[in-house]
């Protein structure tokens, strides 16, 4: 009887919230389109071109066994340290490569080819799904924030972050049996022996990319719109007023409640108002940061979307970004300083990293920054799953 009225109430409560959305909609017509404009032209500008590409060659990378081989030889360093097989691999770089939601997507894709098992799956989803460095450095420090010079200290944070909770979810399953490991020499053969012609796979590796995009742009032109109505109707401004307070208690600038919130639904819109908060530096990376790390509903909604039809939960997904926040802010705190002077110097001797502080900047300019990062701490990440290796031969990631 609880379980039925429980049920009712959250029938009741939906159907009564989506009556009061399309009432907003039909008010507020105006605002409400051009949100949904923006949305679209977020979508199309930046979305499609960027993930199209690598979507499509992530599953015929799959579909071929070529991420089932070089899992095998990455297993070494992915399990030791995250308690992931070596397939694992493959959506972590895709998803620090090109953003969300494809480490998701990637995710769900090795789930459903069986190269790892659910809670593996669940331990990967959690830390491989973030936002990429051209978004960090070219449309965030650049872009919105219009102070190059963050990047370093938002790309070092947001890294840095991921390995943390990767770490932490390691955890995650501990009684699940022992992963085995593949074999080396015969797996992309077995795989490869099993597909099909190219033309039929790539035919269905396009069409199911496209299908995801769609989505992703139905998400980013939903939340959007949602966001604005909320706004428009008062509803983040009252919440804003009611967590000025605890802002100020702290000692942060009030300004950025509100936009905080919005960066609770949506990532973009949540940034940029940040960025027009009237905060000091310090506070608007440390918050930028944060809602960088939970991603906002937007993204937590294309997750779910990637996962559907596995057996993947998304709650140590929704575990995962609220760690990776507060990593992530806390990350930026400690970092403003240091990557504040190391860019100061790069900037003497590297043309390319001080003509990001001129009004108009490339965006070669800023694809070539971007990736040298990323480059950079991805290296860092790198020696740091190796060493990682040589500590669990001794004692402390030892696997019974």
């Amino acid at each position: 009887m609880k379980a039925g009225l429980r049920l009712r109430i959250r029938r009741y409560t939906t159907a009564a919230v989506g009556v009061l959305f399309a009432f907003a909609l039909v008010v507020f017509p105006k605002n409400t389109f051009q949100a949904s404009l923006e949305g679209v032209k977020l979508w199309f500008d930046v979305i499609l071109p960027a993930l199209f590409p690598f979507l499509v060659t992530a599953e015929l990378l799959i579909r071929f066994g070529v991420i089932h081989w070089l899992g095998t030889l990455l297993e070494p360093v992915m399990y030791p340290l995250f308690r992931i097989p070596g397939a694992g691999a493959a959506a972590l770089a895709m998803g620090l490569a090109s953003g969300f939601p494809l480490g998701a997507k990637v995710t769900a894709d090795l789930r459903r080819n069986q190269l790892i098992s659910r809670v593996e799956a669940e331990r990967l989803v959690s830390f491989a799904n973030t936002a990429s460095p051209l978004f960090i450095a070219g449309a965030v420090a650049v872009g919105m924030l219009g102070r190059p010079e963050t990047a370093l200290a938002l790309l070092a944070a947001q890294y840095a972050a991921t390995l943390a909770v990767g770490i932490c979810m390691r955890f995650h399953g501990s009684f699940e049996q022992k992963h085995k490991p593949h074999n080396k020499t015969n797996a992309l053969f077995n795989t490869r022996a099993k597909v099909d012609s190219f033309g039929s796979i790539f035919y269905e590796v396009v069409l199911n990319s496209f299908k995801s995009l769609i989505f992703i742009g139905g998400c980013i032109t939903f939340f959007s719109v949602l966001a604005r109505t909320l706004s428009v109707v008062g509803i983040i401004p009252l919440l804003a007023r009611l967590t000025a307070s605890v802002f100020g208690v702290l000692g942060i600038n009030a300004e950025l409640a509100g936009a905080a919130i919005a960066g609770i639904l949506e990532i973009d819109i949540g940034i940029q108002a940040i960025s027009m908060a009237n905060a000091t530096p310090i506070q608007q990376l440390v918050a930028v940061s944060a809602v960088i790390g939970w991603s906002g509903l937007s993204v937590h909604a294309q997750v779910a979307a990637m996962l559907q039809g596995t057996d993947i939960s998304i709650k140590p997904y929704i575990v995962g970004r609220i760690i990776h926040a507060v990593c992530a802010g806390t990350a930026a705190a400690l970092l403003y300083r240091p990557a504040g002077y190391l860019w100061e110097s790069l900037s003497h001797t590297i043309p390319a990293i001080a003509g990001l502080g001129q009004a108009c900047v490339s965006i070669p300019t800023v694809l070539f920054v971007s990736l040298a990062a990323a480059g950079l701490t991805t290296a860092v990440i790198v020696l740091l799953a190796l060493f990682a290796v040589i500590v669990n031969r001794i004692v402390i990631f030892r696997i019974k």
